[in-house]
């Protein structure tokens, strides 16, 4: 049966409220996103996990952004806090399959069963704060390593890995939180950099857009562009769950239903959207309408590959983290 395609975001608090899980329960999203203001404790967050579930009925994808660093919404005391990706980079590829294990385990404990994570945007001397200290680092061939062992080390938590920001985020040099990004690198310069690390994980089950015009290619941002959306296909060879970075991002024109409306016709598989009312998600759950044979195919694919978590001495496992990140 056809979900819609959506991954939503709008839930107020710590439990779902009557008109949240009825509205659920009729829009039947294909997964979920939790923010800071969803966690308090770890029984707490098992709850609404299953609240979320129950709300439609099956084993629901919820996702997070749990990166480590400034990006994490679940935090200290109950849960571990994680210095910055670029920071933790330089001890290389068992640390960081270590540390997203680690992440992955915590994660998994409390019901949630997908992580927006790794960062696979090469960082370069002008890209904007609000993401370069989460970039793995500025070599391609690097970051994919790494990139490659954090992911490892999620699905052996039984956790999915979502990377991003497709085709590449590096070279923006404003926040698309608030402003539209504008690159003017040559493809070739493209090929051979920005989109290099992506190539290399592209057979990772899920991926996030990024909302950057690339003016080599389209006018338009990669998540509502046809053509930027058919690079991630071909010319990076990416095959899997494509969802939207948050559509509520300013970055983005239009309304939240033109801006849902336009990322499936471009190709998109899901849309996220993170934050809004009830009656906002109503108008962009229309919008994205269900999920294409395609999209059902490749979401397949993807929920294969979550599984139970590995048996793991925590202890030991993070005592090893500590000593290669010392």
């Amino acid at each position: 049966m056809a979900q819609n395609a959506t991954i939503l975001g709008g839930i107020a608090g710590l439990s779902l409220t009557a008109d949240e899980a009825a509205f659920f329960r009729d829009a039947d999203p294909w997964g979920f996103i939790l923010f800071g203001r969803n966690v308090d404790s770890p029984d707490q967050l098992r709850r609404l996990t299953g609240q979320l579930r129950e709300a439609v009925g099956r084993d629901a994808i919820i996702t997070v952004d749990q990166e480590g660093g400034r990006v994490q919404r679940l935090r200290a005391p109950h849960w571990s806090d994680w210095p910055a990706p670029l920071d933790q980079a330089v001890a290389g590829p068992r640390a960081m399959w270590l540390r997203y294990h680690l992440i992955g385990q915590e994660l998994r404990a409390v019901g949630i069963d997908s992580n927006c994570a790794p960062t696979l945007d090469v960082a370069q001397p002008d890209t904007h704060r609000f993401l370069r200290d989460r970039c793995l680092g500025s070599d391609p061939a690097r970051i994919a390593e790494l990139g490659r062992a954090a992911a490892e080390g999620l699905l052996a938590a039984g956790v999915l890995p979502v990377i991003k920001h497709m085709p590449g985020h590096g070279r923006a040099q404003a926040d698309s939180h608030h402003d539209l990004p504008v690159v003017d690198a040559a493809e070739a310069e493209l090929e051979a950099l920005d989109f290099a690390p992506f190539r290399m994980l592209a057979d990772l089950p899920i991926g996030m857009t990024a909302h950057i015009r690339f003016t080599a290619l389209d006018e338009r941002p990669a998540t509502a562009s046809e053509r930027m959306i058919a690079v991630i296909r071909k010319h990076i060879g990416f095959d899997g769950l494509l969802m939207t970075d948050d559509i509520t991002m300013n970055a983005l024109s239009g309304s939240e239903a033109d801006r849902a409306a336009a990322s499936v016709t471009a190709g998109c598989d899901l849309v996220l959207h993170c934050n809004g009312s009830v009656a906002q998600m109503e108008a962009v759950v229309a919008a994205a309408g269900q999920m294409t044979p395609d999209a059902l195919r490749r979401a397949e694919a993807a929920l294969a590959m979550r599984h139970a978590p590995s048996p793991a001495d925590i202890a030991a496992l993070m005592a090893e983290w500590r000593m290669l990140s010392a």
